[in-house]
C-alpha cells in the first residue's frame, strides 16, 4: 500500500514551462527475542520545523555489528524476511535507489541466492550473514508507529446508510517528480492538477468533501463511518465489507498533493486530548461524542487519497508487491533502500495490556512509504488485518533503534566514502 504511503506535498503554484527549463494475511502472533539492551525511552518525533538531509550519503554512517552478532539473533524466526525480500528483488534491481547508498548491481547476487535459498529458518539465517553487511545511518534511533489493513462495513452503490465516498484517482490528477528537474530537489514529489498553463494545487480534503468531485463517476465504494474512512486514507488500504457478506480489498492510487497533518498530535496541541489518549481508537472516540469540532479538526489535514480496487494478494506497498504482516515497513526512501532487510530492536503495544510494551527484535523488510514517514529511521511497521493490528497498530509509538543490512560491497564503499555536501542544483 503506498500508504500508508502516500507524499508529502508542497502546496505551491509551479508553472509547467519554469519546470520544462529547470536544468535540471492468518499469520501466528510474533514472539520476539528480547533485544539485548534495552529499547530508549519513547520520544516525541522531531518538530515539523526540522530540516533533514537530503539522503543518507550526508548523514555519518558506521558499521553496526555482525550480522550474527545482532542482539536477539540467534533466537528469530528469519524465513518470513527472506520470502519477503525475495518478492522485493525484481523492482530493488531496477529501481533507482534516492538514498545513494546502493547501486542496482549491489543486489544482483543477493537476489539470485535468495531465489534458491531452501524454504527453513536456519538457511534464511545463513543467507543473511553470508550476503550482507551491517550499517547504521546517524545514530540508527528513530521513531516508530505502526499501521495496519481495516475494514469498514460499504457498499458499492450509495444509500443512506453507507453515504462516505472512496474516490478513484481523478484523470487530472498529475504527479511531479521534482528530482528530474533539480538535483537538489531529489526526493521530492508534487500533485496537482493543469490550469490553463500552469499546474495549480488539487482540491484539499475540505474542497473535495464540500463537492469538489461530486457527479463525476469516481466514486469507487461508499462506506458507512466518516471516521474509520479518514483512518482508512491514513492507512492508505483496506478492506470493504459489502451488504452480501462478500469483502471488496481497495488499495492507493494517489494523493491530492497536500501536506499530511496528524490529527492526533493537532487533538493534543490543542488540549482536546489528554496525554496517552492520542491512539486511533481513543481520536475516533472523540470525534464520534464532538462531531462538529472534529469536521473542522480533520480537515487541517489537506491531504487526500485516492484508492483502486484490488485483486489478489494484498496490501500493496511502494514496490508493487504484498505486504508480509509484522515483517514489511514503511520508510523514508531517501534514508533506507526501498527492499532492503533491516534490523529492528524496538517495543509495540501489549493488547491485552495496552500499558506494557513487548520487545521486538526483528528482521524486518523496507517495502512501503508514507506521507508521514519522513526522515532517518523513522519506521512504520506493518501489522496486517484484524483486532490484534488495530490495537497495535493504533498505539505504537516508540524510539527504536535500526540497522541495515546491505550487501557487502556497498558497505565497503559507503565506509571509504565521507559523507557527502548537500546539492545546491
Amino acid at each position: 500500500m503506498s500508504r500508508n504511503a502516500f507524499w508529502t506535498a508542497v502546496a505551491v503554484t509551479v508553472s509547467l514551462s519554469v519546470l520544462a527549463a529547470c536544468t535540471q494475511t492468518p499469520k501466528q502472533p510474533v514472539t520476539p527475542a528480547p533485544p539485548a539492551e534495552p529499547a530508549p525511552a519513547p520520544a516525541p518525533p522531531k518538530p515539523p520545523e526540522a530540516q533533514e538531509p537530503i539522503s543518507a550519503l550526508e548523514l555519518p554512517r558506521a558499521s553496526g555489528p555482525l550480522v550474527s552478532q545482532l542482539p536477539g539473533w540467534q533466537q528469530a524466526d528469519l524465513l518470513p524476511a527472506l520470502q519477503a525480500f525475495n518478492k522485493s528483488c525484481r523492482s530493488l534491481q531496477k529501481r533507482q535507489d534516492v538514498s545513494g547508498l546502493t547501486r542496482p548491481g549491489d543486489w544482483s547476487e543477493a537476489c539470485a541466492s535468495a531465489s534458491t535459498t531452501p524454504q527453513t529458518s536456519a538457511d534464511a539465517r545463513r543467507f543473511f550473514e553470508t550476503r550482507f553487511a551491517t550499517l547504521r545511518v546517524g545514530d540508527g534511533t528513530g521513531l516508530n508507529t505502526g499501521y495496519y489493513e481495516p475494514e469498514l462495513a460499504g457498499s458499492r452503490t450509495w444509500s443512506v446508510e453507507y453515504s462516505v465516498p472512496l474516490y478513484k484517482r481523478p484523470p487530472e490528477l498529475v504527479d511531479v517528480d521534482l528530482g528530474a528537474f533539480r538535483v537538489s530537489l531529489r526526493g521530492q514529489r508534487i500533485a496537482g492538477r493543469v490550469q490553463g498553463k500552469s499546474l495549480v494545487p488539487y482540491y484539499d480534503r475540505g474542497q473535495i468533501e464540500d463537492g469538489a468531485l461530486k457527479n463525476r463517476g469516481l466514486e469507487l465504494a461508499w462506506v458507512k463511518d466518516p471516521y474509520e474512512a479518514f483512518f482508512l486514507h491514513i492507512q492508505g488500504s483496506g478492506r470493504i465489507k459489502l451488504p452480501d457478506g462478500s469483502v471488496m480489498r481497495v488499495g492507493y492510487d494517489g494523493q491530492n498533493g497536500h501536506a499530511y497533518v496528524g490529527l492526533g498530535r493537532r487533538l493534543l496541541d490543542m488540549g482536546l486530548l489528554p496525554p496517552g489518549q492520542a491512539t486511533m481508537q481513543g481520536i475516533i472516540a472523540w470525534a464520534r461524542a464532538n462531531p462538529d469540532k472534529a469536521r473542522d479538526v480533520m480537515r487541517e489535514n489537506r491531504s487526500f487519497i485516492f484508492f483502486r480496487e484490488l485483486t489478489g494478494d494484498g496490501p500493496l506497498g511502494a514496490m508493487g508487491v504484498a505486504l508480509t504482516p509484522e515483517t514489511s515497513v514503511a520508510s523514508d526512501p531517501r534514508f533506507i533502500p526501498l527492499g532492503a532487510p533491516l534490523w529492528l530492536q524496538s517495543a509495540y503495544p501489549n493488547p491485552q495490556n495496552r500499558q506494557q510494551q513487548l520487545p521486538i527484535a526483528k528482521m524486518m523488510v523496507a517495502q512501503d512509504t508514507g506521507g508521514a514517514i519522513k526522515g532517518a529511521n523513522r519506521l512504520d511497521l506493518f501489522w496486517g488485518a484484524g483486532e490484534r493490528a488495530a490495537l497495535i497498530a493504533g498505539g505504537l509509538s516508540w524510539r527504536g533503534i535500526t540497522t541495515l543490512l546491505l550487501p557487502k560491497q556497498a558497505v565497503e564503499r559507503l565506509l571509504s566514502t565521507p559523507p557527502a555536501a548537500s546539492p545546491t542544483s
